[in-house]
This record gives C-alpha cells, sequence and structure tokens, in this order.
C-alpha cells in the first residue's frame, strides 16, 4: 500500500454532517448559540470524524468540511475583493436546485492570511498530532470554478475591465494560498473542480457560452491557469484535483467521458493526482487514461458512489480498476469514492452507517488489489 499521497485507498473530502451539528448551525444561524459554541460543536465533530476515518483504515484525515455550508462559496467568499451574492436562480442539477448563491467581484482579487480557511486547516494538523497521526488533507474549490461560475455583469467594471482581467489577479492569491498553507504544514492539498467535468459536456458548454464565457480553447487556458499556479511549488507538497460532475442530494449535472480535455487536463496540467469520478456510465471509459504520463502522477479511480447507501460488488469494482491498468499502469492507480458525502451541508441520500461501510470497502479493495 502506498505510503504517499494520493493514498491507494483515499477519499475526496466531505462527510456527511452529524446530527449534533446540523443543529448547532441551524441554532447559529437562527441566534441562538453564538460562535464561540459553534465552534465546540464543530471541534466535537470533528474530532469524532477523525478517529472514525482512522478506525475505517484511512491513512489520511479530512475534517469532512464540517465547517462549510459549500464546498466553493466559503473559499470564495474569504477572498480578498470577492462576494457571495443572492442571484434569482441555484445551480441547477437533475431535478434540484440549490440555494440561490453565486460569485461577485467587487475588488482587486487577493489571499490574506487571515483567510478562515488557514485556521481550518491548522486545527485539523493539531489534532491529527495529538490523536491518529493520520496525514492531514485539505480541499479548495479550483480557481477554473471561480471563472466558470461568473455571472454576466459580476465582475466590478473599475476594478477589471472583464472576465480575462481578473486572471493574473486571480493566480496570484491562489500561489499566495498555496505558500501559505504549506507554511502552515500542509503537504497535501487538493483542488476540487467542476469546471473539466463540465467541459465534457455540449449541455454545459451552451451555458457557459450563454454567461459569456469563450468556450473555444477553454481547455488549454485552464490548463496554463493551473501550471502558472503550480509552477515552482515545494517538492514535498502535493496537489491533486478532484473532477467532479455535480454532486448535490445524491444528483449531478454533466455527462460525458473525459476524452475532450484527458490530453490537456492529465497530459499537461502540473497536478500530482487526479480523483476522477468513474461511478457511473456518464463518465465515459477508461481510454482517456492513455495520456497520463508514464511513471508520472496517479490517477485516484472513483468506482466507489457516494450517491447511495448500496455496496458495490467487490469482484466487478476489481475488474473495473483491471480494466482501467490496460490504460495506465496499476502502479499509477488508487481507488476512492466518487466524491464526498457532503458537497454542501445538506448531504447526499444515505445514512452515516452506510457512508463508513463505503469507506470500509475502498480500503478492503485497495488492500487486497495493491498489497
Amino acid at each position: 500500500m502506498s505510503t504517499d499521497p494520493p493514498f491507494r485507498a483515499d477519499i475526496v473530502g466531505s462527510f456527511l454532517r452529524p446530527p449534533a451539528l446540523k443543529a448547532a448551525r441551524e441554532q447559529h444561524a437562527h441566534g441562538v448559540i453564538d460562535d464561540e459554541a459553534l465552534q465546540v460543536a464543530e471541534d466535537t465533530a470533528i474530532t469524532e470524524l477523525v478517529q472514525k476515518e482512522s478506525d475505517a483504515g484511512l491513512r489520511l484525515a479530512t475534517d469532512g468540511e464540517f465547517r462549510r455550508s459549500w464546498w466553493h462559496f466559503d473559499f470564495f467568499g474569504g477572498l480578498d475583493g470577492v462576494d457571495i451574492v443572492e442571484l434569482d436562480h441555484g445551480i441547477q442539477f437533475q431535478g434540484v436546485q440549490t440555494k440561490p448563491r453565486g460569485v461577485e467581484i467587487n475588488g482587486p482579487i487577493g489571499f490574506s492570511r487571515n483567510h478562515p480557511f488557514l485556521g481550518h486547516f491548522r486545527t485539523l494538523k493539531d489534532l491529527l498530532e495529538r490523536t491518529t497521526g493520520a496525514t492531514p488533507k485539505f480541499t479548495i474549490p479550483s480557481p477554473t470554478v471561480l471563472d466558470f461560475r461568473l455571472e454576466p455583469g459580476h465582475i466590478d467594471s473599475q476594478t477589471y475591465s472583464g472576465r480575462d482581467a481578473i486572471v493574473d489577479d486571480l493566480v496570484t492569491a491562489y500561489r499566495n494560498a498555496i505558500a501559505a498553507f504549506y507554511d502552515a504544514g500542509a503537504r497535501y492539498l487538493q483542488f476540487d473542480d467542476t469546471a473539466w467535468a463540465y467541459l465534457c459536456s455540449d449541455v454545459e458548454l451552451e451555458k457557459a457560452r450563454d454567461r459569456g464565457i469563450q468556450t473555444d480553447g477553454i481547455a488549454e487556458r485552464y490548463a496554463s491557469l493551473l501550471n502558472r499556479i503550480l509552477d515552482g511549488k515545494p517538492d514535498d507538497l502535493v496537489v491533486t484535483t478532484h473532477v467532479c460532475r455535480g454532486n448535490f442530494r445524491s444528483t449531478w449535472i454533466s455527462s460525458g467521458g473525459y476524452e475532450p480535455v484527458a490530453e490537456q487536463l492529465l497530459g499537461v496540467v502540473d497536478y500530482d493526482g487526479y480523483f476522477l469520478e468513474y461511478d457511473s456510465d456518464r463518465a465515459g471509459g477508461f481510454e482517456p487514461l492513455r495520456f497520463l504520463p508514464q511513471g508520472e502522477k496517479t490517477v485516484v479511480l472513483g468506482l466507489i458512489t457516494t450517491k447511495s447507501g448500496e455496496l458495490e460488488n467487490i469482484e466487478a469494482t476489481k475488474k473495473r480498476i483491471d480494466e482501467a491498468s490496460a490504460f495506465a499502469p496499476l502502479e499509477q492507480l488508487a481507488l476512492s469514492p466518487q466524491c464526498g458525502f457532503a458537497s454542501t451541508e445538506e448531504g447526499n441520500v444515505l445514512t452515516e452507517d452506510e457512508q463508513w461501510a463505503k469507506i470500509r470497502e475502498v480500503v478492503a479493495i485497495a488492500d487486497d488489489v495493491w498489497r
């Protein structure tokens, strides 16, 4: 089994919020408890979570994103020059829509060392050093998501002349974020990214054009943006990405195989690893893995779905790993759930017991395949 991240048995990041934490967040939202009381509830829940992660056999641990409402907006809202605002619509999933929130650029984009996520990471790292000794993994949204989700008219014209004008400041902000997390002790970061999956969908590309995005050559532009951010990162810092097809209340957004973006994403972008969703036919086949550079990088196969509580067939999952190894070496593959269990605080439609059974299954399969 791998002793370095990405691990042979890995996870994307988020977990179902326990009932006590959900209640505390609700009470905080209505002014019943203060910030300090909410933090106590979060700390308690995260302490219990990391022990469960260890008990399940994981070599890493996340904080479950328990301090967030959204996988992306909480981070974006903490950047300088970025606000989370109410829109007249949410993000449309299959049969359900999120709360009507969006990103607005109201000043120069920047990352300050008082960003709350730095404190969240330090707390996780300190907790793990005192308890399980697991490697802390921390997730933040990719900068491509901020660009892809920008609505028309949501960039302050006195600050930036348009969408292309934000790129340099966005690069600097993320380079500063990487440096700050590294200085805080982070050695395993993940950029969560829906944009690359949407580039595989003609439907989502059309929606992007309606938002004023120039989609011709967008994969090349995103690869350049990310490589500018990753250029010069410390050698002992692992930065991966999770390519998400939409994960809200067990529903989804994007369909389409990885072929349209695989050459740029796997072959050009300087990530150390890729968490790719492969839990349904909507992801297509494993052929795009042929673009993975030989002897470099890891693809973590998301073969275990978080959208239902039903366990996968172990032998069938092993067979799919074997099928993937026809296009990328087995030593460059790993296994995880296809996504988190709660990309937003609402969570997917399964129980906590089912969630942990999924994690134990990932560990057991990975141990058998790679031991």
